[in-house]
């Protein structure tokens, strides 16, 4: 029975539906390709089902879809083999838009196994974002189906006859756009089916040249991956990264289907920790690179690609929305994440101090940001020590019992090395906390494990660094100790009223001096500092408020103290004590412009007096 020639106006339950796809529905135009070729994909599918149950007769047929393009004549065809439309399927999946075949079938077969991408009936509508017509030309597998040809200029008016079309399947043909026509381009076709198509299960032929790669890795079985098929698929993502440090294979289907392989990147630095980049599949098909509603924060460090072909789209596939079964994904993939680190730390533990300088950031950000993500790594956060090595928080303290689960750290190496050396001549070792995150980090830290206090190693004087065997007498003339002699001196010389001077005998005669500033006092002084809008003059007045510690074993101490009283030698003194205070000053942090003219003079009047004793 042929088919007669009729014209219409598509059913559609909304007025001007074409603006509405060509400007609201989808973010990118160039998201036509993937819709058309996932029915495509959609039709092969569905004939294969209803071959492997008896419905469909079976052939020698190679399952493939063809992109043909003519630039001169605006046209660009999609075509498959799959199973082909009858005249009644255009009008019910075609006609009216709001209705999905793909829906239909899987509702038809919903107990039996078929893959089928499609989950809106709006995806075919797309390819008038980009083209002035459109015709489909169909041939059903049913036996004795007519051949369809349907026909729509982007109105809501359609027309449809009889076809000419020889073979089973469907070509849908484009009449592009005058400003569309690089959709009619080679290099253009070939990277969107690449970004788009590249793991879709039949080969995609640009003219004689299959364009997909066809097999994504994360769909084999973990097991059956070598390393270096994960480094080569890991480069075919990103051409030009270096070798990745670890990966994480997902492949499971209970709770829920999900496909994917996570790999940490080599970071040439603190910053690069933002530049992570995760695709999203659903079912082969390229959705999004922005992951950011799919995946936690901290994991965006990460590169690579997941497939989960439940995920929740909105009709133009390129957004996630906000659902529940996301969140349990989510959930479900950090916490793989965190057991693939305890399982290296555990297994391996070299080669994950190895890594662990390029993913401490990584994993720092996780845990302040995700409870459970904490709970499941804190055992196997890391610290660089002084000594060389790396250890957790429990083997620092089982090291320094007598610290009582004190951590001294540096968070600047070479301001405060003085500080980290003389802690390393009594035994105790400093770890390093020298990246933007780790100021909030021990704030962190110090908050879950409330029995560990960490101090920046110029926040105090250690105990183990005084010697407190040291005598100090009373002189019987000032009724004063050598200590308190130095104390009122370095008082009266400076004559800063917020600077507080303390006397110690240090373990070192190496170290005149040292300026220390109390923690809570310094923490509040970098967090001043990077408030957005602070006045740096604010933050500045917090530091005035130090201590001059001053080293009562030092030769240069002792002498001092002799000639404290000695009106002839006052200026030397005041000198010698100014300068002391700013070697130990320079040491702390950059002087003020004021302050560095004032260490230069002091420091050509003490080398004088040296060359006078010569």
């Amino acid at each position: 029975m042929s088919i007669t020639a009729e014209k219409g106006t598509i059913s559609v339950h909304m007025e001007n539906i074409f603006p509405i796809v060509k400007k609201a529905l989808y973010n990118d135009k160039e998201i036509f390709l993937r819709e058309l070729v996932s029915n495509a994909v959609d039709a092969i599918n569905k004939f294969r089902h209803l071959q492997m149950i008896g419905e469909a007769a079976k052939d020698d047929s190679e399952f493939k879809i063809q992109i043909r393009f003519d630039k001169e004549a605006r046209q660009l065809s999609i075509i498959d083999n799959g199973l082909g439309l009858t005249a009644e399927e255009v009008k019910k999946y075609i006609n009216e838009v709001a209705f999905s075949s793909a829906h239909d079938f899987m509702e038809r077969f919903k107990d039996q196994a078929a893959q089928i991408i499609g989950h809106f009936g709006l995806g075919f509508y797309s390819a008038f974002m980009v083209a002035e017509k459109v015709e489909i030309h169909s041939l059903s597998y049913l036996p004795g189906a007519d051949p369809v040809l349907w026909s729509c200029d982007g109105s809501p008016n359609f027309e449809m006859m009889q076809g000419d079309k020889a073979e089973r399947g469907t070509e849908i043909r484009l009449t592009l756009m005058n400003d569309e026509l690089d959709f009619a381009e080679e290099p253009r076709l070939q990277h969107l089916i690449r970004k788009y198509c590249d793991f879709m299960p039949y080969p995609i032929m640009l003219g004689e040249t299959q364009a997909n790669k066809q097999e994504a890795l994360w769909n084999k079985n973990p097991k059956e991956v070598t390393d270096q098929e994960y480094l080569d698929f890991y480069h075919y993502f990103f051409p030009f990264a270096p070798d990745p440090h670890l990966w994480i294979h997902l492949n499971v289907e209970v709770p829920f289907n999900l496909r994917g392989i996570l790999f940490f990147p080599k970071l040439a630095h603190e910053m690069d920790s933002a530049k992570g980049q995760i695709k999203l599949f659903a079912n082969n098909v390229f959705v999004s690179d922005q992951s950011e509603e799919f995946l936690p924060r901290f994991l965006m460090t990460l590169q690579g690609g997941i497939d989960c072909p439940d995920i929740p789209l909105n009709v133009s596939r390129s957004m996630l929305q906000n659902d529940p079964y996301v969140q349990r994904v989510s959930s479900f993939i950090t916490r793989k994440v965190a057991d693939r680190l305890k399982e290296m730390f555990n297994k391996d533990r070299d080669a994950f101090v190895k890594t662990w300088d390029d993913i401490h950031t990584f994993i720092k950000f996780g845990v302040m940001e995700d409870d459970k993500f904490y709970d499941k790594i804190k055992d196997v956060l890391l610290f660089k020590s002084s000594k060389g090595d790396y250890l957790t928080l429990e083997e620092y303290a089982a090291r320094h019992p007598q610290l009582e689960k004190k951590v001294y750290y540096t968070s600047e190496e070479s301001g405060q090395q003085r500080f980290v050396d003389l802690l390393g001549q009594q035994g105790i070792e400093t770890i390093y906390l020298n990246t933007l995150i780790d100021t909030h980090f021990i704030q962190f830290l110090e908050y879950k494990n409330q029995e560990y206090k960490f101090a920046r190693v110029d926040s105090d004087i250690a105990e183990s660094l005084v010697d407190s065997d040291q005598p100090s007498l009373v002189d019987p003339k000032t009724n004063q100790t050598g200590d308190e002699a130095l104390e009122e001196l370095f008082k009266r010389e400076l004559g800063q009223d917020k600077l507080t001077v303390k006397v110690q005998a240090l373990k070192t005669e190496e170290v005149p001096a040292l300026i220390v500033l109390p923690e809570q006092l310094r923490r509040l002084y970098e967090m001043t500092r990077f408030m957005q809008g602070s006045n740096p003059n604010e933050a500045e007045k917090l530091l005035e408020e130090h201590t001059l510690v001053v080293n009562s074993r030092h030769p240069l101490l002792q002498t001092l103290r002799k000639f404290a009283d000695s009106q002839a030698e006052r200026d030397t003194v005041h000198l010698l004590c100014e300068h002391l205070y700013d070697l130990a000053m320079l040491a702390h942090k950059p002087l003020r412009p004021e302050q560095m003219d004032r260490f230069m003079g002091n420091a050509n009047k003490v080398l004088q007096l040296v060359a006078k004793s010569l």
